[in-house]
């Protein structure tokens, strides 16, 4: 069983900076691209960043220049590092991964999500 477990969510001023982990665990034979979405109240669930495995990144207009997206391979993480967030950053933040379980197909993973609120 593979299980996304995210953290490091939570009020952060505007202009401040957050960091968000997600680590991947459990029957992992190989974890292909990882990425971060967002979802806002009454807003459907939109892509906010993407690493693959050999780091090529890529990101929603809307955090360009503001986010940026890493991974430890080593460690099956993946990170947001949200600099300058905005109120309209405000959303639940799900980490994505496509992963090949051991002994089964390749399969896209969720987190639970984690609250990121945006406010003074």
């Amino acid at each position: 069983q593979v299980q996304l477990v995210e953290s490091g969510g939570g009020l952060v001023q505007p202009g401040g900076s957050l960091r968000l982990s997600c680590a991947a665990s459990g029957s992992i034979f190989s974890v292909y691209a990882m990425g971060w979405y967002r979802q806002a109240p009454g807003k459907q669930r939109e892509l906010v960043a993407t690493v693959s495995r050999g780091r090529r990144t890529n990101y929603a207009d809307s955090v360009k220049g503001r986010f940026s997206i890493s991974r430890d391979n080593a460690k099956n993480t993946v990170f947001l590092q949200m600099n300058s967030p905005k109120p309209e950053d405000t959303a639940v933040y799900y980490c994505n991964a496509e992963i090949s379980a051991t002994g089964r197909g390749k399969a896209d993973y969720w987190g639970q999500g984690t609250q990121v609120t945006v406010s003074s």
